[in-house]
């Protein structure tokens, strides 16, 4: 029961390196250092192929000081956003949802709450409160 070692005879001392070194905060043996050489050892199917293709921060920039703070990508300028709204098919109609009507509000609470669920089985359903929708719906 005293002893440091799992039931296969490894160290269990935290955060120790194959050498059983115990791993600092920089250098090769660095959290960022570590996450690098797994990212690199990972096979192209065991990549995150979807993540990779995204813009969102990257596992192999982990711990990378040339990376400059902000936006992934700059805001698309107004003028290039289609004007136009895209063609429904001829049961649908575009609409302008008015949050500041009851009668739209309870509109779009019934549809996210009746319609839109979390998981597979139906277990959690999305019940945003009706001040949370006209808060989220109406942007400054």
């Amino acid at each position: 029961m005293g002893d440091d070692t799992t039931p296969t005879g490894e160290s269990s001392v935290p955060n120790s390196n194959a050498d059983g070194n115990v791993m600092t905060g920089t250098g090769e043996n660095s959290i960022e250092a570590l996450a690098r050489r797994i990212q690199e050892s990972l096979t192209v199917e065991q990549r995150h192929r979807f993540w990779e293709t995204q813009p969102v921060g990257q596992f192999r920039d982990v711990g990378d000081s040339n990376l400059s703070e902000g936006p992934i990508e700059q805001p698309t300028p107004l003028s290039e956003v289609k004007q136009e709204p895209y063609t429904l098919p001829e049961a649908y109609e575009w609409i302008t949802c008015d949050m500041d009507t009851n009668e739209m509000c309870d509109e779009v609470y019934r549809l996210l709450a009746n319609n839109y669920v979390e998981d597979d089985e139906n277990m959690f359903r999305f019940n945003y409160s009706k001040d949370f929708l006209q808060w989220a719906l109406r942007p400054p």
